[in-house]
């Protein structure tokens, strides 16, 4: 355990002529200031930098009744410095005490030079346990103040990325707006903006709720573990947190110049708390069978995809750092024998390449109850459904799984030794979101929520398959430590309606990537589109991350698909923009996605894309101070698809569906 650092005397001095009067003020030596109004009975958050102040208070259901830090008679102020995993800074501690009530203590955690601080709380039972399956560290009495008096908006951030649901941008003119886990309330115009998020993810599914006040501009904002609905896939109440003392999750509240800047502040966080899943070697790009293929698989098919990657892209710039590609085996690779995938796996090595695989760890998609579980044979599937009410929980036609079952388990050491036999490096998992959904009971007693028994799972998945890559698919975005990538939204194609959707979710999950080594696109398919849609949807997956291609490259694969893939994932300068990062979105106000990202790399240089969605053609001029650019200065601009310099002021004309892809270099012209 670290030791907390010494309090200076005159620290502690300020806050005793403080508790002399109606205030109590913890002064600190970072940006922000707390002040416990005992008036209001709220805590008031204060940056002057910021031009801050935003009025607090804490809450938690027990015994059927909502109970707020308001609610209790006495209180008490401590303050002291601290460093742990997220900085150095000062920890204030506001301790509630009630004759009726469990003792409440709200913690502060501010950090020297972070235009945020981290909130939380538990409560300590007078005697015996104490019981909650709703804890709210944050409501704020009214956000707006902290916002411009520009184009005010607010983000919708879904729990996972199931059933094509979408990120939006809404103007902030609705009645009430649920957001999971985080969102950004921000001025389009100047950028500044509030960000609200939980940065802990072991036991509390958690959402940020705003509500327009009644005859007023103001909102208020909750942000609370507890969070069970529709869209985080629950048909059960959130688990209560019992025992002792019980916590609430960990929440993020920062106010930003640019809002941009305060969601990658946030994803950092959260990676100062659950570490990425380290990966050290380049960027995996290459090819998955679901794209076209599907479930006309087989193994033959499989050789000659791999063969075509070796003889027609490989040499020709589409690889990784390495030089290598993954070739991966989707659903429908148990049509292959066991000798047949470690050929394959051979095939591959041969040819330079990485062979992926597939699995759904949390899913029975034959709904077959009595049947028994082929790598537990002792059970049957009706003995591992995640049941509510009883019945087996059906979400995209197949059952849940519980991953705490030791069936669970089984199946995961067996399928993850069959992988290492055959010598499989890559695993893409999928429909994980299956296992953190609420349920009757878990087989561990002692796991009490559906994120703590996806915990437990994912770390048997570590436990078993944590030497390979791993990719989720279908998944919710926290917690994020168990997998280098994940797919950033649902199943895409070939189409600009598929390249837009995925940019959706870039838009406004760009950060993501703070939290994974990568974003992942999916699947790239060219066939049966326009070259413009084709453009378009290979510069989304380049913005995005991770670079998976999907067409049919066997044999009897469409010759246009292959044509394509040699003109479209052989161009250098394009492919050269594939770093792995996710570009930001340049405005954050399209009402479905943005159509404008930039990306300025470690080298000064500027990468811009701007999309056209529509039917029609569009012109444009490079908003060169909204890329952070100095419309003053020349600067060098090359059009990656066309490899043509091009001058900054003209005017750019974009097809329909289509993209223009630049790099901007930030030195002056002639330099």
């Amino acid at each position: 355990m670290k030791k907390l650092l010494q309090v200076s005397p005159r620290l502690l001095l300020a806050v005793f002529m403080l508790l002399l009067s109606g205030v109590i003020h913890a002064a600190t030596p970072v940006e922000w200031k707390i002040i416990y109004d005992k008036t209001s009975k709220t805590v008031r958050l204060q940056n002057a930098a910021g031009n801050v102040d935003l009025q607090l208070f804490a809450s938690y259901k027990w015994n059927g009744k909502l109970i707020t830090t308001k609610d209790y008679a006495s209180n008490a102020l401590a303050v002291r410095q601290m460093r742990n995993v997220s900085g150095t800074g000062a920890l204030v501690q506001v301790t509630y005490t009630d004759e009726q009530l469990p003792t409440l203590v709200q913690s502060f955690y501010q950090y020297t030079g972070k235009d945020y601080l981290l909130t939380d709380f538990t409560v300590v039972a007078r005697s015996g346990n104490v019981a909650s399956n709703y804890m709210a560290p944050v409501n704020l009495t009214d956000l707006t103040p902290a916002l411009g008096a520009g184009e005010k908006r607010a983000l919708f951030i879904p729990f996972d990325n199931d059933k094509w649901i979408r990120f939006q941008s809404h103007p902030l003119n609705f009645s009430s707006l649920t957001s999971y886990e985080v969102t950004a309330v921000f001025d389009g115009t100047t950028r500044r903006g509030l960000v609200v998020g939980s940065v802990e993810h072991d036991f509390w599914k958690s959402a940020v709720t705003m509500n327009k006040a009644d005859n007023s501009n103001a909102y208020t904002l909750t942000c609370y573990g507890g969070v069970a609905d529709e869209t985080t896939r629950d048909l059960l109440p959130h688990g209560a947190q019992e025992g002792q003392t019980i916590r609430s999750p960990k929440v993020l509240v920062g106010v930003f110049a640019d809002w941009r800047d305060g969601m990658d502040a946030y994803g950092a966080a959260n990676a100062k708390i659950a570490p990425r899943r380290p990966w050290k070697k380049p960027m995996p790009i290459g090819w998955n069978s679901w794209g076209v293929l599907q479930f006309n698989l087989n193994y033959q098919k499989a050789l000659e995809v791999s063969d075509f990657f070796h003889d027609n892209l490989q040499p020709d710039h589409f690889a990784n750092k390495d030089g290598a590609v993954v070739i991966g085996l989707d659903s429908g690779w148990d049509s292959f024998t066991e000798e047949q995938l470690k050929d394959f796996v051979k095939h591959c090595k041969a040819n330079g390449q990485i062979a992926g695989i597939y699995w759904t760890p949390f899913t029975d998609w034959g709904k077959r109850p009595d049947a028994n579980i082929k790598e537990a044979p002792e059970y049957a599937f009706k003995d591992v459904y995640l049941y509510a009410n009883g019945q087996p929980q059906d979400i995209d036609g197949a059952y849940a799984i519980d991953p705490t079952h030791p069936a669970i388990e089984a199946r995961m050491k067996k399928v993850s030794e069959l992988f290492h036999r055959c010598g499989f490096e890559y695993v893409k998992v999928d429909f994980m979101a299956h296992g953190a959904i609420n349920a009757d009971k878990w087989y561990k007693p002692e796991v009490r929520s559906g994120i703590a028994a996806y915990n437990y799972g994912m770390q048997l998945l570590d436990k078993y398959f944590g030497d390979m890559y791993i990719n989720l698919s279908i998944a919710p975005i926290f917690p994020a430590q168990y997998a280098q990538s994940r797919r950033i939204a649902c199943d895409a194609w070939n189409k600009i309606k598929d390249t837009e959707y995925t940019l959706n979710a870039v838009s406004y999950g760009w950060w993501i990537n703070h939290i994974y080594q990568f974003n992942d696109a999916d699947h790239v398919v060219l066939q049966q589109a326009s070259e413009g849609e084709n453009r378009a949807r290979v510069t989304s997956a380049v913005i995005t991350g991770l670079f998976i291609t999907g067409d049919d490259f066997s044999k009897g694969g469409s010759e246009e698909g292959k044509r394509k893939a040699k003109q479209f994932l052989t161009n250098a300068e394009v492919n050269a923009a594939a770093m792995g990062r996710s570009f930001r979105p340049v405005e954050g106000t399209g009402e479905r996605s943005e159509d404008q990202f930039v990306l300025t790399d470690a080298k000064g240089n500027t990468w811009y894309a701007i999309f056209n969605y529509t039917e029609d053609p569009r012109s444009i001029q490079l908003p060169l101070e909204r890329l952070g650019l100095d419309p003053a200065k020349q600067y060098r601009v090359r059009d990656l698809w066309s490899h043509t310099d091009v001058n900054a002021g003209q005017t750019f004309h974009i097809p329909a569906k289509d993209v223009l892809f630049l790099k901007i270099n930030s030195r002056r012209a002639g330099k």
